[in-house]
């Protein structure tokens, strides 16, 4: 796929070259924002200077909601809604199997030179979920955790 950014980074694309899925992925914002009570929470920001943090509730092993909040481009988006899709429902321990090429294949391709956004979503997932275990081995952190 080739990357049709001529603007330093604005991602001036041929939508035409971009996945169906993808462009689901980057259009929908259903699952953006802080839920008002959470379990676990991570943020990674990229060189690019994108942010991610996503917010899991989790019940008996299984991630019952996700949630995100971006600062980053329609890449950026896309991968956090594709992470938000892949983890939803699915055991904690699948939930760490989740890697850039998982959320790559789900988008159905990302546009050249943008990889980064990918690895992005997947080291917060990564990060949120360390909290998610760190939280577990005390359950008052949990109890209390809110807004």
């Amino acid at each position: 796929m080739e990357d049709k950014d001529t603007n330093g980074g604005g991602g001036d694309y041929v939508f035409g070259e971009l996945s169906d899925r993808f462009l689901e992925h980057a259009s929908h914002y259903d699952h953006a924002g802080m839920p008002e009570n959470y379990d676990a929470t991570g943020a990674s920001t990229g060189e690019c200077g994108d942010t991610v943090q996503f917010f899991l509730s989790a019940r008996a092993g299984r991630v019952t909601e996700a949630r995100f909040l971006i600062d980053g481009c329609m890449n950026t988006l896309a991968c956090a809604n594709a992470v938000v899709f892949l983890v939803g429902g699915k055991s904690v321990a699948a939930a760490w199997e989740i890697t850039e090429d998982t959320v790559i294949e789900e988008l159905g391709g990302i546009p050249e030179g943008h990889r980064h956004c990918a690895e992005l979503a997947a080291g917060a997932l990564y990060k949120t979920l360390r909290n998610l275990a760190e939280v577990e081995k005390d359950p008052l952190e949990k109890m209390y955790r809110k807004r």
